[in-house]
């Protein structure tokens, strides 16, 4: 394997995403930032968080509660609100 990324998770070198996980500008973020592994585990905590949080996807907001906690996990920056 000649291809690796410095993971913002975990801080180590390693294999890649082979490819982006989501649609769109935060799937080529997380491809470029996050490691297969790390994601991997992004994905068993997700179901964890749906079911704590009780997230309805009926609700529009659920997704971005969702995304903001992928965010955390991943070590992604979290965009800038506007006051």
């Amino acid at each position: 394997m000649s291809e690796s990324l410095h993971c913002a998770r975990c801080g180590k070198d390693k294999a890649p995403l082979p490819k982006a996980p989501v649609p769109g500008p935060l799937g080529a973020e997380i491809l470029r930032s996050t490691c297969d592994d790390c994601w991997q585990e992004w994905q068993q905590m997700e179901v964890i968080v749906i079911n704590e949080l009780r997230l309805n996807f009926m609700d529009p907001e659920a997704q971005d509660v969702l995304t903001q906690n992928m965010r955390e996990f991943l070590q992604l920056e979290l965009p800038k609100t506007s006051s």
